[in-house]
């Protein structure tokens, strides 16, 4: 059993002298002036995450911890998040794992690498829920981090997976990258990169913004290019892969009270001062079109 062990919030206060009890407890105490915000399910531990991730500045936290929740609860990828069929063929198909040693600079990595190449086995979405599933249980454990450098090895990747990119949902998944996790967002390595490497890189870039773009390095095929931001021997210590995949699965299958929790903290439009927000919100002219596809 991989039952998850929550980081102590004394724990993160001892980590971080530069974040102080009473700067969070004013955030807390902030969150219950926000009618729509689910204040009563936000942890401290949550606040600390936010709070950290937007280098203590209490009125950038404020901003992140809203559109944070508000866009858990509009994207599809925030939804019935559970071990079931179509995330378990998410698993068998893409390997995501923390790794536990530290990149050169001390950023923590997060690993993905596709495991299965059928083309047919690969639904975009539900490789972006596994993801956020994992990162969520991680964080949870882990607490804060100095930051996260996201590998992405595209040995196996083919133009056939590409195609089956759902843009809107890769749209939703990088403007929540960039603009609402908890998380500090160092680096960004795309290894392994295939000859049509151009050909992905134009479809994502318009979702990227500059600070973005100026993290994203692209290693080629058999160069030592990603040894300059860490030791690559790393990434060959978990031989098993099959067996870490397993693991990883059942994590998050005895630890469904935590997603089943994690879903309470959903945003109540009806409350919002100045009224609700929706996917026009934040992507104008999209809302039809994402409607449309839900439909179909």
């Amino acid at each position: 059993m991989a039952l998850l062990s929550i980081v102590s919030v004394d724990k993160e206060y001892e980590k971080l002298p530069s974040v102080k009890r009473e700067e969070i407890q004013s955030l807390m105490s902030w969150l219950k002036t926000q009618p729509h915000l689910p204040s009563e399910y936000i942890t401290e531990l949550d606040v600390i995450l936010a709070y950290s991730s937007c280098a203590c500045d209490a009125d950038v936290t404020k901003k992140v911890i809203d559109v944070n929740y508000t866009l858990k609860t509009l994207f599809p990828f925030y939804r019935d998040r559970k071990m079931d069929e179509y995330l378990d063929l998410a698993f068998q198909t893409w390997l995501i794992f923390p790794l536990p040693t530290l990149t050169k600079k001390g950023y923590r990595p997060i690993y993905c690498e596709l495991f299965d190449a059928d083309t047919k086995k690969f639904v975009y979405e539900d490789v972006i829920k596994a993801f956020l599933m994992v990162m969520d249980l991680w964080q949870y454990e882990e607490g804060t981090v100095p930051g996260v450098a996201l590998i992405v090895n595209l040995d196996r990747v083919s133009l056939g997976h590409i195609s089956r990119v759902n843009l809107t949902v890769a749209q939703q998944f990088f403007y929540f990258l960039q603009e609402a996790m908890f998380v500090s967002l160092k680096e960004f390595h795309f290894i392994n990169a295939p000859t049509f490497i151009d050909k992905l890189l134009a479809m994502v870039k318009p979702f990227m913004k500059d600070e973005l773009l100026d993290i994203l390095k692209v290693h080629q095929t058999d160069s030592n290019t990603l040894e300059e931001f860490m030791c690559t021997e790393d990434l060959d210590k978990n031989k098993n892969k099959t067996a870490l995949k397993d693991d990883i699965c059942n994590k998050l299958k005895v630890n469904q009270p935590f997603f089943d929790n994690e879903a309470l903290k959903r945003v109540d439009e009806s409350k919002r001062p100045g009224g609700p927000k929706n996917l026009s919100t934040f992507f104008p002219g999209l809302e039809e079109s994402f409607k449309k596809l839900e439909i179909d």
